[in-house]
């Protein structure tokens, strides 16, 4: 990036030059790389990318997970916009960077790599309401800070649109159950088929300092079209 800092000439000092003479200088800004910027999950990707270029995998998948705890679900699903964002279009065609990214999340699972847990714990304890990627998330990163956290969720399984609203052929079911129990195995309790009807009492009751709620929003997109609700119709998230 450059500042233009042409000016005119001063006739009474420059003697015989009568034009301005047109100068540069660089200015350095601080910006996010376009696919970090872009990332919904905040990935710090041209870090874990290069990583993976100098043959560190378990290193790269470590700083990816910094920021996002389910690489292999999101290297399936995402519909990676760091990828449009990439500077690499420019030259021949972007990173395929969830391609990466789900190879991380695979070979993790193949490896059994785990979270690292917290060195102290804070002592303090933090509901979660609701199992999905919102309240999963939210969990991971409070149990890394150290919090004892119970994540709440009416369903039979966690997992939320991830698992009832992506189809198993997008999402197999293994992947998906192998991410969460790296959660269970770093601390985190989940408790299905429990509905909170009374916020406060189940506050007060178990002792929790902060609530997160994160119920979501079953919603999909339908279209207008004859049989939409037949049985091997599959709504869009």
């Amino acid at each position: 990036m450059a500042r233009d800092i042409t000016g005119l000439p001063d006739l009474a000092v420059e003697g015989g030059r009568v034009a301005p003479v047109r100068a540069k200088v660089p200015v350095y800004v601080d910006l996010l790389p376009p696919c970090n910027n872009a990332c919904p999950a905040g990935e710090n990707i041209q870090e874990w990318l290069r990583l993976v270029k100098a043959g560190q995998e378990e290193a790269a998948w470590r700083e990816l997970v910094k920021n996002n705890p389910f690489p292999a679900i999101h290297g399936r699903v995402c519909y990676h916009p760091c990828e449009t964002a990439c500077n690499r279009i420019e030259l021949d065609g972007a990173v395929s960077i969830h391609s990466v990214e789900r190879y991380l999340g695979d070979l993790a699972i193949e490896k059994g790599w785990t979270f690292t847990k917290p060195r102290f714990s804070s002592g303090r304890r933090v509901l979660v309401i609701g199992a999905g990627p919102s309240g999963l998330s939210a969990a991971y990163q409070l149990a890394r800070m150290g919090h004892e956290v119970e994540i709440r969720d009416s369903s039979d399984l966690p997992g939320g649109m991830m698992r009832y609203g992506i189809p198993e052929y997008r999402l197999p079911r293994n992947v998906l159950d192998a991410e969460i129990s790296r959660l269970v195995d770093l601390g985190v309790r989940i408790v299905n088929n429990y509905t909170v009807k009374d916020l406060m009492a189940d506050q007060a009751e178990g002792g929790f300092e902060a609530t997160f709620v994160a119920i979501g929003a079953h919603l999909s997109k339908r279209v207008d079209i004859p049989n939409r609700d037949a049985s091997k119709i599959v709504d869009a998230v």
